[in-house]
């Protein structure tokens, strides 16, 4: 409880201590502003000049907010942050926003525009004092405006034809980045689990037996496979992006496509345990067939005669081989 006590609510705040957390806010939107025009800089040039326009707007504001507060309360600006006011709006940080697509970015700088007027608005109806009350109501002006603003520079810098080109290499980026490596995992653990899953199968017709093989076919080839899509390619070169992103991506899909026709051994019913593995079976190969065809842009008759007439074989190696 005492974490709660530490923070102010709104309502007692003054108006010098509204003026400064304002200030505070401008100048952290800036920043963060900037953070995003910097990190789409190389791959994004259009859209990074969108984000310095609304990071020099955000300055531009914060001065203004700044002599407001030289001419009511003198000199000294009290230090309040976002993260001293209980139930302030707050900011992602950046680490957790760089790692989505650039259409994501954009809706979450919109959505920081929106929640700042949303804010403000709020707190103008709730203050009877009028000077407070024009203040909070100036600062939601200047929040929509921002949005305004943002939508002139996105006409200014972002053009028909410059956003298609971004959105082209957006979609590539996320195909070479999560769908590629995810797919050759998903196929693998898919595949390459069948033999020895189904022999085990046929061969003791114990489902425990049968799962726990199951589970450590997935889990190992998922270790190997994530390692080695890491270590193949740093992505610098390649322009694949970020080699722990593709090994995770690789890694997960791997184990996931082993382990989802491993599960239905938990079943102590034998026969039934294997008709439930069968349809898993279908169904996987089918999803790695429509994902060929939709991302990878493979004719879905060509996907679906590669996957399920090698799967097919597969899984007849390792019935034959267990039955045995």
């Amino acid at each position: 409880m005492r974490f709660f006590t530490q923070r102010r609510h709104f309502r007692d705040l003054s108006e010098q201590e509204v003026l400064a957390l304002a200030i505070s806010s401008e100048e952290d939107d800036a920043r963060i502003y900037r953070s995003y025009a910097e990190m789409l800089r190389p791959d994004y040039p259009d859209t990074a000049k969108i984000f310095d326009g609304m990071a020099t707007e955000e300055d531009g504001h914060r001065q203004r907010l700044i002599e407001l507060h030289r001419k009511r309360f003198g000199e000294v600006i009290p230090l309040i942050r976002r993260e001293h006011v209980a139930g302030y709006y707050a900011r992602r940080p950046i680490w957790l926003v760089e790692n989505l697509g650039i259409e994501r970015i954009r809706e979450e700088a919109e959505a920081m525009e929106r929640d700042a007027e949303h804010f403000y608005l709020t707190a103008a109806q709730r203050t009877q004092d009028a000077e407070t009350r024009k203040l909070l109501g100036d600062l939601a002006a200047a929040e929509a405006g921002h949005q305004v603003t943002a939508g002139d520079l996105q006409d200014e810098h972002l053009t028909e034809g410059a956003r298609e080109t971004e959105e082209r290499k957006s979609h590539r980026q996320f195909v070479l980045t999560w769908v590629q490596p995810g797919l050759a995992g998903l196929m693998d653990g898919s595949v390459s689990t069948l033999a020895p899953i189904f022999a085990t199968a046929f061969a003791t017709q114990d489902t425990w037996t049968t799962f726990l093989v199951g589970l450590a076919a997935s889990v190992g080839a998922g270790i190997s496979m994530g390692f080695t899509e890491a270590a193949s390619d740093d992505g610098e070169l390649s322009g694949r992006g970020s080699p722990w992103k593709r090994g995770i991506a690789s890694g997960v899909m791997t184990t996931l496509g082993g382990l989802g026709h491993a599960l239905p051994y938990l079943i102590p019913d034998f026969w039934t345990a294997t008709f439930i593995a069968f349809a898993v079976v279908f169904v996987e190969l089918w999803a790695i067939a429509w994902i060929q065809n939709k991302y990878m842009e493979t004719p879905f008759l060509r996907a679906t005669f590669q996957v399920v007439v090698g799967g097919a074989l597969v899984f007849a190696a390792g019935a034959l081989i267990g039955s045995g």
